[in-house]
């Protein structure tokens, strides 16, 4: 396995050294620690990202918002890079802007900086990206289930809406198996 680049831009400098220590730990990452979003695009426009972990809860742009700017900016070089958010809480617009952004996961502070690094490992193996370049931007779900064919009903017209609620028992339910 060849060595990753992660990038953490965080809420503040001490939980960025913090998770950037940890995650470093792993021999087979290489963590580089941004400050604001201009370093961090300013090094996507020279070198290529594995992953991406951003806070919501930092001054500035909105972690979504920077995401879609990367997603959108032809100028760098890693614009499917896999994206992790840290934030303290999550409202449900929040989660609709992070998947419409195309973050692919979005974990709750506090956590452990152990569970981050698990995550980013996953991440890494199975490099699933939500925001897919050039169109629907989240995780894919068609032909996860088979569905059986529908099949007509022979005993009602394509037409008919009305069901009845008390059948008429006089006449046969099933013409021909009437005994």
């Amino acid at each position: 396995m060849s060595t990753k680049v992660v990038a953490i831009i965080a809420a503040n400098p001490a939980l960025s050294s913090l998770l950037a220590m940890v995650v470093a730990g792993d021999s087979h990452l290489k963590v580089r620690q941004f400050e604001s979003d201009i370093e961090l695009f300013a090094y996507m426009r020279i070198a290529p990202l594995d992953m991406l972990v951003c806070d919501f809860d930092r001054e500035g742009r909105p972690a979504y918002e920077m995401v879609e700017s990367i997603r959108l900016n032809d100028e760098l070089l890693s614009q499917d890079v896999p994206v992790i958010a840290l934030t303290r809480t999550i409202t449900p617009p929040m989660r609709h802007q992070a998947i419409s952004a195309g973050i692919d996961e979005v974990i709750i502070k506090p956590m452990s900086p152990r569970h981050l690094l698990q995550r980013i490992q996953t991440r890494l193996r199975s490099r699933s990206v939500v925001g897919v370049l050039g169109g629907y931007r989240g995780p894919e779900r068609r032909n996860r289930t088979t569905m059986p064919t529908p099949q007509p009903v022979p005993t009602r017209r394509v037409t008919d809406n009305v069901v009845p609620l008390f059948p008429n028992r006089r006449k046969p339910q099933h013409p021909g198996l009437d005994g």
